[in-house]
């Protein structure tokens, strides 16, 4: 199914702290959503950044209309700013893309070609990444592969939120009420005709990483939980496990007792050991049954996902151009 040319594409780009690096996000945003030759709007959701972002987003909107802008009431999360930038949008197709020119936009070009030839759901699969160093970069690269091995559905590449739905995947995304979200892999939950666009995940034009180790951790946590009952089942497996071991200790100090007369001594150290061991099995599997228990309190609250205070530009209809700037105050689930 081939798309006609003249459907509008929306590109939804999360903000936080990253006013160094937004006017050559611009530029070269605005030049590879030209090169489509496609009518576009770009719609920033700025996550309660202390550094002046927004205040240059409505400058780009007073230049250029096609330029909008989200702005919450207080800092709610990556995930949730990207979930309040796919609600507003209007296009044919939205691409989700991080303010901070690690995933670049001169791919753009490529995901809106592979939508045009009728895929749903379009990728950006890393091929190489240069922010591999520390802790964090064993995390990136152990990651995914973890995941595949985890969760209860296919997972795809190595793919973060970069990437293009279309209409009918973004209609049926609006449609999910879960409050601790894992888009990429709500993406494949989805399921739709998908393909993928290999590119190389770049350095941090400017500044410094704005995701903390503990947020990534969670934001990993929310991706196993939601989508994997496993770590579930291998609670189940590791008392059952424990309890064979125990089992068959006990039958084997029995045994040597009774046919070899063997004794243990005071049998201090082998409680002390068994104790602790035991301890620390059901620690972690108080704190697996904890991290569901969590979720489900947050999900049966139904608060707000995210509460916006202004909008910029929004409800002007789906052709950009030179809108007037547009001020409201609204709370949006």
């Amino acid at each position: 199914m081939m798309r006609s040319m003249r459907e509008h594409v929306s590109v939804v780009v999360p903000v936080y702290n990253e006013a160094e690096n937004l006017p050559e996000l611009r530029r070269r945003l605005a030049a590879a959503l030209d090169s489509t030759g496609r009518p576009w709007e770009v719609i920033f959701v700025n996550d309660a950044s202390t550094d002046g972002s927004a205040a240059i987003v409505r400058d780009f909107h007073r230049e250029d209309g096609r330029f909008k802008l989200i702005s919450f009431s207080r800092n709610f999360g990556h995930q949730p700013a990207i979930t309040a930038g796919i609600h507003q949008a209007t296009g044919a197709c939205v691409i989700l893309l991080d303010g901070d020119l690690q995933d670049p936009p001169e791919v753009v070009p490529a995901m809106v070609e592979k939508w045009a030839e009728g895929y749903q759901v379009v990728l950006g699969e890393r091929i190489s990444r240069v922010d591999g160093a520390g802790a964090r970069g064993i995390g990136f690269r152990l990651f995914y592969p973890f995941m595949r091995r985890l969760v209860d559905l296919p997972t795809g590449p190595d793919a973060g939120i970069f990437g293009l739905m279309d209409r009918a995947v973004i209609d049926q995304f609006n449609r999910l009420p879960e409050r601790n979200r894992f888009i990429p892999g709500l993406r494949t939950w989805l399921g739709f005709k998908r393909t993928s666009v290999p590119y190389a995940r770049q350095a941090r034009a400017g500044g410094q990483p704005k995701q903390t180790l503990g947020r990534l951790i969670k934001y990993a946590l929310d991706g196993m939980i939601s989508f994997s009952y496993k770590p579930l089942r291998w609670v189940t497996y590791m008392g059952f496990a424990v309890s064979g071991v125990t089992f068959l200790l006990a039958v084997y100090y029995f045994i040597t007792f009774f046919a070899f007369h063997k004794k243990w001594g005071e049998g201090f150290t082998t409680i002390i050991i068994c104790v602790l061991f035991l301890g620390g099995i059901q620690m972690i599997s108080i704190g697996i049954l904890g991290e569901y228990v969590a979720r489900i309190y947050e999900e049966v609250k139904q608060r707000p996902l995210y509460v916006v205070e202004e909008t910029v530009g929004l409800g002007t209809g789906r052709s950009g151009g030179k809108d007037s700037e547009e001020l409201s105050l609204s709370r949006l689930a």
